[in-house]
């Protein structure tokens, strides 16, 4: 199970309706909520200690920094592999799922929005990573 679950997308309608299909599931607490990435990223440099499991649900078009460049950090800077990303966009372009494929060390899935609480559910008990 993950210790936290970041929410990483420009609209905050967006991580609103996340947050529910958590609360949904029990796992709202461990709900981290984050419109900029510039700040998401922030706050995992901080919360990165021991053998900690985190999942981001991870937009890609986003103004500033996108989902891609977000990744391009977590490579790096050398993140941990215990950090599970699922790519949860509003595009369907064959280019961003290949692009999604450039960190394998990270992304575990793409999916189109709207995400429903069947396929998180899906993504939560698959066993990921480590």
């Amino acid at each position: 199970m993950y210790d936290a679950i970041y929410l990483v997308d420009d609209f905050e309608i967006v991580n609103i309706l996340h947050r529910l299909l958590l609360r949904k599931l029990g796992l709202e607490g461990r709900a981290r909520e984050f419109t900029d990435p510039e700040l998401a990223l922030e706050d995992l440099r901080h919360a990165l200690y021991g053998d900690q499991r985190l999942l981001i649900l991870l937009d890609i078009n986003m103004p500033g920094l996108n989902g891609f460049e977000f990744l391009e950090h977590m490579v790096k800077e050398g993140f941990p592999p215990s950090i599970d990303v699922v790519v949860v966009t509003s595009s369907v372009s064959e280019g961003d799922m290949e692009m999604a494929k450039k960190f394998p060390q990270f992304v575990r899935d793409f999916v189109v929005k709207p995400l429903g609480l069947g396929k998180l559910e899906e993504i939560l008990k698959r066993s990921f990573g480590p």
